[in-house]
């Protein structure tokens, strides 16, 4: 791999480089840096979590202008969450520089957006809804911008922004560098490119660079309703210091978070439909490991970039391959080791198959936990305490009492006594959680004791048939003509 050392960059990038801990570049980054420094425009796909921020960032801190107080470069991102993300891993490059970006996003106060913005940023990252409002409001003016990137982009056309980038790309100087980061490059992202590029070279690094060796990546297959126990076993046999766990909905998102505090475990949600305070509050507090386990649905957690997170569950398979490298991109961080667990129905096998095939790696099948297993886990977390304990010499206090204690007591009899008192014990409180479709991919066949769906009325929907209100109006509508 290339270093950072090798791409010519200025001696205030490479010295915070090095103070971020990172020596080698990234595909991503090795091949696109150059690029870019030269003023081409690109075309990056590459999937999140390969490094794509400092591909762009690098670039466009190094070609900012120092002496100039003016907005220089903009970045569009399709979330708050990656608004941030990006400026704040900006502004850490950018640390031994003269240059500062700006988050710019919905949820947050206008004003106090406008009163940043006096502080004359170099760099503007910001949400493509609130970056219209405030161009509109001319509190960002884009005559001095000379340099954009899209990120994410196919996330932002499938969120529904393409109006708002066309706008905003528009009213942009034509003598600009554009930048186009996409996971995928479908027919859409193409036509923006073509509209608002000029010559882009492209770069593609493929699956097999991105799915991160050093990822460990399993699947379980079990019915919807063995789901959230088997959640509960694997935290407790594994013990995550952080965790995240994907669902597909927002209300599985309440129900589970819920359910898992109500079994103990320290657990709060994110999801679309929180206010921004709120959303922040729980990035922070899970960054902080006030919180141990983060439930999120695949938009709410796009961007995020929390280091130490250990274990990633997919509790619903996700919908494409893109989805689940984002998804385990979330762990196995900074060159560390990181453990992804899938959890499938029967039906959803051949979709999982379709996962493997694009990312070009085999996912190692699991069993079902066993409560054996479970209390093994605990007892081996609860000896990992007590050996702590030992190793931080913060005993003394109690040697008194030992002694007393093994005056009538045999030494493996209090200890056992010891190990049994500090070892969790599995929580079976009763949970209610509502049930939800698996996805139906090009697989056949139905889980075990899983029941037909039903439509509204409650009659199993038998294909080509007419509903019953359907089946009502023709007649009716067959009785007026004949009148």
């Amino acid at each position: 791999m290339a270093k950072f050392s090798d791409l010519e960059l200025s001696n205030a990038i490479l010295d915070s480089i090095r103070a971020m801990g990172f020596e080698e570049a990234t595909p991503i980054q090795a091949q696109t840096i150059p690029i870019a420094m030269e003023g081409h425009d690109l075309l990056g796909q590459a999937q999140t979590g390969t490094g794509k921020t400092a591909a762009f960032g690098i670039p466009l801190i190094e070609k900012v202008s120092i002496e100039s107080d003016q907005v220089q470069a903009i970045v569009i991102t399709p979330t708050r969450e990656l608004a941030m993300q990006v400026a704040e891993e900006i502004n850490r490059i950018a640390q031994f520089k003269q240059v500062r970006a700006l988050p710019i996003y919905g949820g947050q106060d206008i004003n106090r957006q406008i009163r940043s913005l006096k502080k004359r940023p170099q760099i503007i990252v910001g949400t493509p809804g609130r970056l219209r409002d405030h161009i509109r409001r001319r509190t960002i003016r884009l005559h001095t911008i000379n340099q954009v990137v899209l990120d994410e982009a196919d996330e932002m056309l499938q969120m529904g922004f393409l109006e708002e980038i066309e706008e905003i790309l528009s009213e942009i100087p034509a003598e600009r560098q554009t930048l186009l980061f996409s996971a995928t490059m479908p027919k859409d992202i193409r036509a923006l490119a073509e509209k608002f590029m000029v010559n882009p070279i492209e770069v593609k690094i493929k699956a097999k660079e991105v799915t991160m060796p050093k990822i460990e990546q399993y699947y379980i297959e079990m019915s919807q309703k063995q789901k959230f126990d088997s959640l509960c076993d694997l935290l407790d046999i594994q013990s995550p210091e952080l965790a995240i766990v994907f669902v597909r909905t927002k209300k599985r998102v309440d129900e589970i978070s819920e359910a898992l505090n109500k079994r103990g475990y320290s657990a709060e949600g994110l999801h679309g439909d929180l206010s921004q305070a709120r959303r922040d509050t729980v990035i922070r507090r899970f960054r902080d490991e006030t919180i141990d386990i983060m439930v999120a649905t695949d938009v709410a957690a796009r961007g995020l970039d929390i280091s130490g997170v250990t274990h990633v569950y997919n509790f619903d398979i996700p919908q494409d391959p893109e989805s689940y490298v984002h998804r385990i991109g979330r762990t196995g961080r900074a060159g560390k080791t990181g453990i992804a667990t899938t959890f499938v129905t029967h039906r959803e096998i051949e979709h999982l198959r379709n996962i493997e095939r694009s990312i070009k790696r085999k996912m190692i099948r699991q069993s079902i936990p066993t409560i054996n297993e479970v209390i093994a886990g605990q007892q081996r977390i609860a000896t990992e305490k007590l050996l702590q304990v030992v190793e931080e010499n913060e005993f003394q206090n109690y040697i008194a009492l030992a002694e007393e204690l093994l005056e009538h007591t045999d030494s493996v009899t209090l200890l056992s006594a010891a190990l049994k008192m500090i070892t969790k014990e599995p929580n079976k409180t009763p949970i209610q959680i509502s049930e939800d479709h698996p996805y139906f991919g090009k697989g056949r066949g139905r889980d075990k004791g899983e029941k037909k769906p039903k439509n509204k009325k409650g009659h199993s929907p038998n294909k080509g048939s007419l509903s019953i209100p359907k089946e009502r109006k023709r007649r009716r509508k067959k009785k007026i003509k004949t009148r």
